[in-house]
């Protein structure tokens, strides 16, 4: 193993002399599915618990769509599926984008992890305490203030244990990025493995990285709970 990862540890970590690959692609999907999946999930989670049934039954059957089917599936529809369409292979602007598999890429995990992050932040919306909305009420805020300065705030930091665990499950669905020509980690590991035969080293190293990226991930969510959430611990007398 040691042997394989001195030859490719380039590959492995970043490029291949033309093109970046590896792990740095891999934190590339992740960062931007998440940071734009995260995004966008806010409004939308407003919008689900919203009192009109026609904007919250829509959020519901875009999350249920994308969080009933899976990733694997989303994104070959998405890279091979919609090229297969005339109407979008044979316009300039979505024949450029869908032949592309990185945005290809990038398109479903967004969508995915938003329409998963929207029932978190959903969820943490609608477990509000009644109470810290009648504070804010009582103190005369209009309701786009009490979502900003009261309900936002509290849920997003409620939500944060399940968000983390979402982050992780999008670090690791990333590696089925390889269908759609990505060059992300495991596409590295299944090349490598291609050219050495040496199946238990090529993966044994992506196995490696993933888990220590993995540990990174989950301590700096542990200390983000820590600052965020130490009001919720049992305080001492």
């Amino acid at each position: 193993m040691i042997d394989v990862f001195r030859e490719y540890w380039r590959a492995y970590l970043y490029t291949d002399g033309y093109q970046f690959t590896g792990l740095v692609v891999t934190i590339w999907l992740l960062l931007f599915s998440v940071v734009v999946g995260s995004v966008l999930a806010v409004p939308m989670a407003v919008a689900r618990n919203s009192a009109n049934r026609l904007v919250s039954r829509s959020v519901w059957l875009y999350t249920y769509l994308f969080r009933g089917t899976p990733l694997f599936v989303q994104l070959l529809l998405c890279y091979t599926g919609l090229f297969s369409l005339a109407i979008i292979r044979n316009h300039e602007l979505t024949s450029t984008f869908f032949r592309d598999g990185m945005r290809c890429a990038l398109l479903v995990f967004v969508l995915n992890t938003c329409a998963y992050t929207t029932e978190i932040f959903a969820g943490a919306i609608k477990a509000t305490p009644a109470g810290e909305i009648e504070a804010g009420l009582a103190a005369g805020m209009s309701r786009f203030q009490l979502y900003l300065h009261v309900i936002l705030p509290s849920a997003l930091r409620r939500s944060l244990p399940s968000y983390s665990n979402e982050v992780i499950l999008v670090f690791h669905s990333t590696s089925v990025a390889f269908a759609a020509t990505v060059p992300d980690l495991l596409k590295v590991a299944r090349d490598v493995n291609s050219a050495t035969y040496q199946s238990f080293a090529a993966f044994g190293i992506a196995f490696v990285i993933y888990t220590a990226i993995t540990f990174a991930l989950v301590w700096l969510f542990r200390q983000a709970e820590n600052r965020w959430l130490a009001y919720l611990k049992p305080q001492n007398d």
